[in-house]
């Protein structure tokens, strides 16, 4: 990056497909025009693997060509290595997908297009997961369209930013949206995720994720709306804590002992 490209902003693409995705080589094409579109991503496919980070192990980085790097670690681990090491400066925003799966409802504490986003957020850059649903038949159809979505969503967030603490889940359906909806997380519905079958000895082994979870039906929700037909953008936070229950717990420390009192 040079001082001439420095009032650009730097936009950082990552995934959790693999550098090699297809979903990846849309994103930064969608957002090319936006800024400087840097990619940092797995070396290899590093799906379901949350908010990981590589902590026992030194992480390696490739340049394969000038502004994409593949680094043997998590998507974590790429955001990390792009906010204090790869990158000459902070970008300006933080993208991570195209997801091959929507990550959707409960879904997302698995994800690690999420997990990715949720880190540039943990640092203070803006961001957005974005994913999409699966088609088996040809979904190039939808491609044009979609990147157009994804740049009006990021000409949207560097003009105006988002709120504190905050990033966005985006999810697409497989054919092209019939428009956008605003939603909140849902609600999956898990049955027959684990499959047995026995190996040629005759010894059990289990696959993870068998049949697609269903969900429920529930007003303005990020299932519900892909479903339809529609994109879905889901506003997150970082701060888990249910305070409906903190009301309704708060009554047990009366119970426990004060320092005096445990001698």
């Amino acid at each position: 990056m040079t001082a001439e490209t420095a009032a650009v902003p730097v936009i950082l693409v990552t995934n959790d497909d693999g550098i090699h995705s297809v979903g990846l080589q849309i994103l930064r094409e969608a957002v090319a025009a936006l800024g400087q579109a840097v990619v940092i991503a797995p070396d290899r496919e590093q799906s379901a693997t949350g908010h990981a980070m590589t902590l026992h192990a030194p992480l390696r980085v490739e340049r394969i060509r000038p502004d994409w790097y593949a680094v043997s670690g998590t998507p974590t681990d790429c955001v990390n290595l792009g906010l204090h090491g790869l990158l000459p400066c902070a970008p300006a925003l933080v993208v991570s997908g195209i997801n091959k799966g929507c990550n959707l409802a409960d879904d997302i504490t698995y994800s690690g297009t999420v997990a990715a986003a949720m880190e540039a957020t943990l640092m203070g850059v803006s961001a957005l997961a974005i994913s999409q649903d699966l088609l088996h038949d040809d979904q190039k159809a939808s491609y044009t369209c979609m990147m157009r979505y994804i740049r009006l969503l990021v000409q949207k967030v560097l003009a105006e930013g988002l709120p504190a603490d905050t990033f966005l889940n985006v999810n697409f359906p497989a054919l092209p949206p019939l428009g956008l909806r605003l939603t909140r997380q849902g609600k999956r519905i898990y049955d027959k995720q684990i499959i047995e079958k026995k190996d040629p000895r005759g010894r059990p082994y289990y696959w993870l994720g068998g049949e697609p979870p269903g969900f429920e039906r529930q007003q303005d929700c990020d299932c519900g709306a892909v479903a339809d037909g529609y994109a879905s953008v889901t506003p997150l936070h970082l701060d888990l804590t249910n305070y409906h229950s903190l009301s309704a717990i708060r009554h047990w420390t009366q119970d426990f002992p004060a320092e005096q009192d445990c001698h």
